[in-house]
């Protein structure tokens, strides 16, 4: 006995469902990857715009992490692939990037632009609850202005590089001595943590001297400078061309104390824009020859580059080999697992940092580089030479 009324809803719930049944047949290729597809590490970097020089060979460095690590095997039997995007070094493009990666379905991403744009990126970062994470980054507050629990960061916060330094100050028993920088905002809050450090050290600020942005000579400066007598001169700046003319004028005037420099004086290209000025100036870097692990990476990089690496690849380096180790502990390619990896990181040995230290997410806290990881280094030549100095005591 024929219901044409049951017929024809039956044959409507079949067609909804076999249309229900090829919508969702369509939609899973964009939701779902084949089980040995590439593990996706999204990258953002400055290719254009003012941290170029810095960026560029921090992303070198990525990518020769990440050669290396597929040549081994890979990452729980899947290679991984590096989507690199540039920010141009502005927040607002650093925040589309990372929502391109998000879309692009990368498992974290890596900041190794500005500080300013590594922040504005933490805005998606936090919304997607997608692992984020910079290597090379040292801004003090990067980990503590959104109280973003999926951001992580190893780059050496600029409160230790300035410890660092000011311990070296006090194993030279120097107890007067001079402040100069340039007119940037990191220039100026980098001179206003010296001088804090030198005189909650007892250390007296003889002379205080600005080289104003554009400039083209730094010898009104050094004058008053030689006039007070220093024991030392503390050099704050961080825009190149500035600091290239207070090392100039430094020689020019035949000064002779010696000059202690802030993290900015490892940028390897102060060895092509200063020849001739470097020699005897002191540092901060975290790039020390005598780790076992660094100098491995040496070889290595050698062989590959026939030449030598610098610290900015190192923390590049670095930071692609960490995630790899993270994402061997979470034993999955998700993101909660990897954040809850990333956080549990202790003891992770990288080739940066002095020998002896090591990255340590400790529980509450997204800062690793080792407190005591960092070192004084000295110009021999125009070339980076010995370490003189290590750590804050």
């Amino acid at each position: 006995m024929n219901h044409p009324k049951l017929t024809r809803s039956a044959r409507a719930l079949a067609l909804s469902l076999a249309t229900s049944g090829w919508l969702l047949c369509g939609l899973a290729p964009a939701q779902a990857q084949p089980a040995n597809a590439p593990i996706r590490i999204g990258i953002i970097t400055d290719e254009v715009g003012p941290a170029k020089a810095y960026a560029e060979p921090v992303t070198l460095g990525a990518q020769f992490a990440a050669k290396e690590i597929n040549a081994a095997g890979g990452v729980l039997g899947r290679q991984i692939e590096l989507q690199i995007e540039d920010d141009q070094g502005k927040p607002d493009v650093s925040a589309t990037m990372a929502r391109k990666l998000v879309d692009a379905n990368a498992v974290i991403i890596l900041s190794l632009s500005l500080s300013t744009a590594t922040q504005q990126a933490q805005t998606v970062t936090l919304e997607t609850k997608t692992p984020h994470y910079t290597p090379s980054n040292s801004g003090d507050t990067l980990t503590t202005q959104l109280n973003n629990p999926w951001f992580f960061q190893s780059g050496p916060l600029g409160s230790t590089q300035v410890a660092t330094l000011l311990s070296y100050a006090r194993a030279m028993k120097l107890k007067r001595v001079a402040l100069i920088t340039e007119t940037s905002a990191l220039g100026q809050l980098t001179n206003r943590f010296f001088k804090e450090g030198l005189i909650r050290n007892g250390i007296e600020v003889v002379a205080e001297e600005v080289v104003p942005g554009g400039a083209s000579t730094a010898e009104p400066q050094m004058q008053k400078i030689r006039a007070a007598k220093p024991d030392a001169i503390f050099l704050a700046g961080v825009v190149t061309p500035e600091n290239v003319l207070m090392l100039r004028a430094y020689r020019q005037l035949g000064l002779k104390m010696p000059i202690l420099a802030s993290y900015n004086l490892s940028v390897p290209v102060y060895m092509n824009v200063a020849k001739g000025l470097l020699d005897g100036l002191a540092y901060v870097d975290a790039f020390d020859p005598a780790k076992p692990e660094l100098q491995k990476f040496i070889a290595a990089w050698r062989k590959d580059h026939a030449e030598d690496p610098n610290g900015l690849h190192g923390y590049g380096y670095d930071g692609v080999y960490l995630v790899a180790d993270a994402l061997r502990r979470a034993g999955a390619v998700d993101k909660e697992k990897l954040r809850a990896a990333m956080q549990s990181t202790r003891g992770f040995n990288g080739v940066m940092g002095a020998k002896g230290s090591s990255y340590t997410f400790p529980e509450g806290k997204r800062t690793g580089f080792d407190e005591s990881g960092m070192v004084v280094r000295i110009y021999e030549g125009d070339r980076q030479g010995k370490v003189v100095h290590v750590g804050t005591n």
